[in-house]
């Protein structure tokens, strides 16, 4: 048996929505699929009705790449600190910076957008949700 597929999977405590939001704006990110908690009866699972509008399933496309994102239930909240990164690999500077700015709205800057020994401009920052974020592109060599 193989792998079929790897795909992260991004946990909020009540701002799935407002997140995603921010990663189609920031990033371009197109949601392919949305599922609320209020959507769980009709497939016999129903939640309080206070949740209704929590994220129960979303998968989010950015470029090449794929992102799953839901909501904890609120009696299950997740961390806020973890030891995982998004890394976003970008074709332009002048893009890396675009989207660097749009994410780290809200959010604190961990590593300013800079030049690195090992030939990328590159930063990493923390969102207004929590999420680390490291945005890089290859500098060509001339």
């Amino acid at each position: 048996m193989s792998i079929k597929s790897l795909t992260p999977s991004l946990a909020f405590n009540g701002t799935c929505a407002r997140a995603i939001a921010l990663y189609e704006r920031a990033l371009g990110a197109t949601v392919e699929q949305l599922v609320r908690f209020g959507d769980g009866a009709k497939m016999g699972h129903p939640f309080d009705p206070k949740d209704q509008d929590l994220v129960l399933n979303a998968m989010l496309r950015i470029g090449g790449g794929a992102l799953m994102m839901m909501d904890a239930p609120p009696s299950r909240p997740v961390p806020t600190d973890t030891n995982v990164q998004v890394f976003v690999d970008l074709d332009s500077v002048s893009e890396l910076e675009t989207r660097f700015a749009a994410l780290a709205q809200g959010g604190t800057v961990t590593m300013p957008v800079q030049d690195t020994f090992w030939g990328s401009r590159f930063g990493m920052l923390r969102d207004a949700f929590g999420i680390r974020w490291m945005l890089s592109v290859e500098q060509r060599k001339g």
